[in-house]
């Protein structure tokens, strides 16, 4: 029996690649005798996400740790978390000893440290993956334990190489940001019917992220009468925004869409919304023009717009940050791209280009040739 555990979470941006990574590699390990455990904070959203993927005997087994935030700078968190992440170590490695894994896949984020030290400690192989431009503070960490264990790394971009030391170059893959293969395969008529929507309703999604988005969200309310000039408008306002909801012909405010998502997706004309890893890949794999606006300023490390940018780059997005993005902008934008057809097609074939990159696939394949030999 192999037995292979994943770690990360605190959002879905570090839950969904790695359940799509899973997919990839139970589709690897056809044939093999393989149990996959997760590893997650105890508190949060990790539980439900990761226990909700499967049914039967397909639910994945999920043990928690404690999980405390790694801060760059202190504040009176700083003590009880870092007490946090010491007995997230403990409760990892004893996991790990007791279940007698023989590799662990790291997806990043602060609860992903203390599981792969604990791996590192017990000469288990470590891999990670970096779903953004310039690794986070975990992967940063984490590469070290990589570099202790022999293990990989996958970055979703090729210029994320430059930020990888030089003794681990040689272990890196570029996979792109693994996507769930339900997105791939994704079906537009059953989004249109969980709309209500004709085959001939042209649709614009706004997707603010799982948690939603203020900014976002105002930017709609502020433009909503010229984009359902264009489109039926369908926005994801986030189930924690306390958002009132204009009441509008051709406007679907919608707090969450969980499972009908992909589908939803794959009948839009045009995305807009944050550019998260997760929003800028799911779109890429079903091939969708975005308006990107990136979270910005001092409450982040520039994530998302690298992500934009490269985006607008490749000729997959247009880019509003800054004092680009007022609702007059937002407003001129759709219109301009709503009426024009071979520009839609340009930046959907660009989105294609990179989608095509199957991260969850690449990596479970990279995993199969080391435990299976």
């Amino acid at each position: 029996m192999l037995n292979i555990a994943f770690v990360g979470g605190g959002t879905g941006g570090h839950i969904y690649p790695g359940l799509a990574v899973i997919e990839g590699l139970k589709t690897a390990l056809a044939g093999h005798d393989c149990r996959i455990i997760w590893i997650g904070s105890n508190g949060g959203m990790d539980r439900s996400i990761v226990e909700g993927a499967g049914a039967g005997t397909d639910r994945l087994e999920f043990f928690g740790i404690p999980a405390g935030k790694l801060r760059r700078y202190f504040t009176l968190k700083t003590i009880p978390d870092t007490f946090k992440v010491a007995a997230g170590f403990f409760a990892a490695r004893r996991i790990l000893k007791k279940q007698k894994v023989s590799l662990l896949f790291s997806k990043g984020g602060f609860v992903s440290v203390p599981p792969c030290a604990a791996a590192a400690s017990l000469g288990i192989s470590v891999f990670t993956h970096e779903s953004d431009m310039s690794p986070g503070l975990a992967t940063r960490l984490n590469l070290r334990f990589v570099r202790r264990t022999g293990g990989r790394v996958f970055v979703s971009y090729a210029d994320t190489i430059r930020f990888i030391p030089a003794a681990l170059k040689g272990r890196v893959t570029v996979s792109g940001n693994p996507v769930r293969p339900i997105f791939r395969h994704a079906d537009p008529a059953q989004g249109r019917a969980f709309l209500g929507l004709g085959a001939g309703e042209r649709i614009l999604l706004v997707l603010g992220g799982s948690q939603g988005a203020r900014e976002v969200n105002a930017l709609i309310r502020d433009s909503l009468g010229e984009l359902c000039r264009h489109y039926t408008v369908v926005h994801q306002y986030g189930p924690e925004q306390q958002f009132e909801a204009p009441k509008m012909e051709r406007y679907i405010p919608l707090p969450y869409i969980k499972d009908e998502m992909p589908h939803v997706l794959a009948a839009a004309e045009l995305i807009v919304g944050r550019s998260g890893a997760g929003t800028v890949w799911e779109s890429a794999a079903l091939g969708k023009p975005m308006i990107l606006i990136p979270l910005c300023g001092s409450g982040t490390r520039g994530d998302q717009v690298e992500n934009a940018r490269f985006f607008e780059r490749e000729g997959a997005a247009l880019v509003l940050s800054g004092g680009e993005g007022g609702s007059k902008e937002l407003a001129g934008a759709v219109s301009a791209i709503a009426a024009d057809p071979a520009r839609r097609e340009a930046m959907a074939e660009a989105a294609r280009r990179i989608g095509c990159l199957d991260g969850a696939a690449i990596i479970g394949n990279a995993i199969k040739e080391v435990i299976i030999r």
